[in-house]
């Protein structure tokens, strides 16, 4: 635990009949396959990471740093519910290694069970969490300081990557995580979904709600997925689906000014 700070406050005793998402096993040992294809090397915007495909299905990552040094090989079955990992290098080297494997785990592990993480900014607000998505240095978090600042009662959930879960009754709630970009916060939150917001720059602020077509498409980008794997790609398009039937998404149209958060959340507070 003392490589994840940020999960400290996500810590809970297993109890009977707890069903694990996944294993990881930590083993400095661990070998990389020499038998595997390249599918894709993915600029985190922290390093560079290598996804190859495995005979079995598995996966294989290199994850690393910004400095491109090599910071964690990560093993995984096919359903991610079985993962091995090799961690490399100085103490911030190990932790950033161990944190972003967990992350990948957790993403596509969560796949199975109508569990996503979004890349956004999310605040909570008269008992409803509210992502805020949007392209790089666009101003997500710029948007969700100005609902703390200007709209009473509102606080951080998290600013970079929230978790948004579809339970059993359909409905979809979303929770804090201990992934928060360069923001510190690590809530062990959880609250029904009010809305999905897609922030984009304009002269003047307004916010229209997303058709059906639409809002797939914007949501898409969002969310963590590999589209060269069909099972998980499947699940991830499904899970949006059901996402848009039962929850309003938005685009706010928007100037990074006071006026931009009363008007957003006038609309996003109608329920």
């Amino acid at each position: 635990m003392y490589l994840l700070p940020s999960f400290e406050t996500f810590k809970t005793e297993k109890t009977e009949g707890d069903e694990l998402l996944f294993t990881i096993c930590i083993d400095d040992n661990l070998q990389p396959k020499k038998e595997k294809i390249l599918m894709r090397k993915a600029d985190t915007g922290n390093g560079i990471t290598s996804v190859y495909l495995l005979p079995d299905g598995g996966y294989q990552y290199v994850i690393r740093d910004i400095y491109d040094q090599p910071c964690c090989l990560l093993i995984c079955n096919k359903e991610f519910t079985q993962c091995q990992c090799a961690l490399n290098g100085s103490q911030p080297m190990r932790m950033f290694g161990l944190n972003n494997a967990l992350m990948l785990t957790f993403s596509f592990a969560g796949s199975f069970h109508k569990t996503m993480l979004i890349h956004a900014s999310c605040v909570s607000h008269g008992g409803y969490g509210y992502p805020f998505t949007a392209k790089s240095g666009t101003g997500k978090s710029t948007h969700t300081s100005l609902w703390m600042k200007h709209i009473e009662q509102t606080e951080l959930m998290n600013d970079d990557n929230p978790i948004i879960r579809i339970l059993d009754d359909g409905k979809p709630y979303i929770y804090g995580s201990p992934w928060s970009g360069k923001t510190a916060c690590y809530r062990n939150i959880r609250l029904p979904l009010g809305a999905i917001t897609h922030i984009e720059r304009d002269n003047h602020n307004w916010i229209e709600r997303l058709e059906t077509v639409q809002a797939f498409a914007m949501l898409l980008p969002a969310f963590s997925s590999m589209k060269w794997d069909p099972i998980i790609y499947n699940h991830l398009c499904t899970d949006i689906g059901k996402l848009i039937e039962t929850t309003p998404i938005y685009t706010m149209h928007c100037l990074p000014d006071e006026e931009a958060a009363h008007v957003c959340q006038k609309v996003l507070a109608r329920r």
